[in-house]
């Protein structure tokens, strides 16, 4: 394990010397979460090849692929000197994102299906009451489409609304 320098000590140091050196770079790789790495950080260690950085920032970008880490792959794509790990991490990223995107259609479409179960209308009847037609309301249960956040307050409000009714006739 690499000692840490203690807060004193690092500020008698030059800036350029603690961040430019090779301990500075060991003791954020031992002491900090990835998330909270500067770029310059995670680009100096993925030079090295540090085969630890990369499993972590993969890890990072799976776990929150339009989080910061994220954000910083993104910006060092953008660099002239991108290595192999650098786009084989932006490969990851763009995976994550698919695989986050089709999470996402999936709970829309079991939200629209809640919906129109709660408000125990036919599609037809639902789709109708909506203002959209029963091919569009069949492609937001198939999960083919999303429907707008408007569209998705006006089903809540009318699931609500049938939901109520039939509370308050019991």
């Amino acid at each position: 394990m690499v000692a840490t320098l203690s807060t004193t000590a690092r500020r008698s140091q030059p800036a350029a010397a603690l961040e430019g050196g090779r301990e500075y770079r060991q003791h954020v790789l031992e002491e900090r979460p990835i998330g909270q790495w500067p770029t310059g950080a995670i680009r100096a260690a993925l030079r090295d090849g540090n085969p630890d950085v990369l499993r972590r920032v993969t890890a990072a970008v799976n776990h929150d692929p339009y989080g910061r880490t994220a954000h910083q792959v993104e910006e060092m794509m953008r660099s002239d000197d991108v290595r192999a790990s650098v786009r084989a991490i932006a490969n990851v990223l763009a995976d994550a994102r698919k695989r986050l995107e089709a999470a996402e259609r999936s709970e829309v479409t079991r939200v629209v299906r809640v919906l129109l179960k709660r408000s125990r209308l036919s599609e037809a009847e639902f789709a109708m009451r909506i203002g959209v037609s029963g091919e569009e309301l069949g492609a937001y249960l198939d999960g083919e489409t999303c429907p707008s956040t408007v569209l998705m307050v006006r089903m809540k409000r009318l699931a609500d609304r049938f939901a109520n009714a039939r509370a308050r006739m019991s």
